[in-house]
């Protein structure tokens, strides 16, 4: 259910020393490195050699495990789901739900429709969550038919009673005008530190608009900076040597989130991005092998995810990783990452994994990701084969939706949201309808033990 760890069983106290390295940066041990100084370096080089010293002495101390050094002790819980009724806010249908951004400051969360424009201009909702107890015997009707039953291992708490949409924002360009239709696939949406939304748009491959990440007024919804600089080898096209690469059409940079930076950040200091592509970039695919006609060629689902600097200055990126999906079933049609959640500074992520299978409907996964550990792969021409120089985003399996026993919508969005009254860290998912009456725009609430957001 997780990648391998990498071989890090080494005695506690050598193991902070090291640990102290990557953690300050927590994106890369490089980043560390520079920054902790010779200073520090000798002190932990010290530490290597007292170790070293019990080691040889044989004073033995506890083991600690790689993955427990890696990892938060993250656990969630399942606590229920909320359907949003079909409706018509602002001669605009709410659907297409593709990411969630919760602001604790205002207590209101803000979802991207992924409408191109085409039935309504490209925009963002506001929304408000109203709770009720999971005691409470009288529930709103409007949660009463929708999924908002409480599982028996759940203890007392709170619940998601009603999602009231207050307001919508139509995403503008610099001139002021909404996005023409098929301009724009808005699919990433985060609250940056400036109190504006950074937003991610995967194109239109197939129509020659480039993917896009850009910075928009969260009251205006105008764009206010230039997108953000992409490396080359997003941009689809051909190589140098005639063969294609870049975003594939509609697997492009779906995730989208921004490093926590305190609960009073400045609007000045720089702030930290990542974003991810769905599937494999068009240079990152196996080759077709020869195989019986009928059968379907594995291809290993492989993300890339691009790490942003942020500031008064012009952006830039900063690094690339690789991201490996979980194996879809023989007959499943799609899978891909969809959203990336930044935890903390220290390289801590949730991902959510998505499948479509049309014999087993949609499936969803989240995971824990720690990237101190990963290669970056920004000089990497592909990443095709084996690749045994690179080390991917380490995961650990946190919950198989699946498993909860109701069906499960098309999840793609997810946000960390209040705490909840046990003390614990609430986790909210939303579904994308695709517009279609056979979906529903769904809401999940999750319980999170073992952090908590500041």
């Amino acid at each position: 259910m997780h990648s391998s760890p990498p071989d890090r069983n080494f005695l506690e106290p050598w193991f902070r020393s090291l640990s102290q390295i990557a953690r300050l940066d927590g994106f890369g041990w490089h980043s560390g490195l520079q920054a902790i100084g010779k200073g520090r370096l000798a002190h932990c080089g010290l530490a290597l050699l007292i170790c070293f010293g019990l080691m040889v002495g044989g004073c033995g101390l506890p083991q600690v495990s790689a993955e427990s050094r890696l990892l938060l002790p993250l656990s969630v819980d399942f606590l229920g789901a909320y359907l949003l009724p079909a409706q018509q806010v602002m001669d605009t249908p709410v659907g297409g739900l593709s990411a969630l951004a919760y602001d604790r400051q205002t207590d209101q969360f803000l979802a991207l429709s992924d409408d191109r424009s085409n039935l309504a201009p490209a925009r963002f909702y506001t929304l408000k969550i109203s709770w009720r107890s999971t005691d409470n015997p009288n529930p709103s009707k409007s949660s009463v038919s929708n999924q908002n039953s409480v599982p028996s291992s759940v203890k007392a708490g709170q619940m998601i009673d009603r999602v009231t949409v207050e307001n919508v924002t139509i995403l503008r360009d610099e001139s002021g005008e909404p996005f023409a239709a098929g301009e724009i696939d808005p699919e990433g949406l985060a609250i940056t530190p400036r109190n504006t939304v950074l937003i991610s748009s995967e194109g239109d491959v197939k129509q020659g608009i480039p993917p896009m990440i850009r910075e928009f007024d969260r009251k205006t919804g105008m764009a206010t900076r230039s997108p953000l600089p992409l490396p080359s080898r997003y941009l689809p096209g051909n190589a140098a040597d005639g063969s294609l690469q870049g975003i594939r059409d509609n697997l492009g940079f779906e995730a989208l989130g921004i490093v926590p930076v305190g609960a009073n950040p400045s609007p000045v200091e720089p702030f930290r991005a990542f974003t991810a592509t769905e599937e494999n970039l068009a240079q990152d695919l196996e080759p077709k092998p020869e195989k019986a006609e009928g059968d379907r060629p594995t291809i290993p689902s492989r993300s890339r995810i691009l790490h942003f600097s942020l500031g008064d200055g012009p952006p830039f990126p900063i690094s690339e990783h690789l991201y490996e999906m979980d194996p879809a079933s023989s007959t499943a049609i799609s899978n891909g990452l969809v959203d990336l959640m930044p935890l903390d500074q220290g390289g801590h992520f949730l991902s959510l994994e998505r499948t479509f299978d049309p014999l087993e409907g949609f499936g969803a996964k989240l995971f824990q990701v720690e990237l101190g550990t990963a290669t970056d792969t920004s000089s990497y021409a592909n990443l095709r084969g084996a690749l045994p120089d690179v080390k991917p985003a380490y995961k650990k399996l946190l919950l198989d939706f699946k498993t909860l026993g109701i069906p499960i919508d098309n999840l793609e969005g997810l946000t960390l949201g209040p705490q909840l009254p046990d003390g614990r860290q609430s986790i909210i998912l939303v579904s994308d309808n695709n517009f279609r009456e056979a979906q529903v725009t769904q809401f999940i609430l999750l319980a999170l033990d073992g952090f908590k957001a500041q």
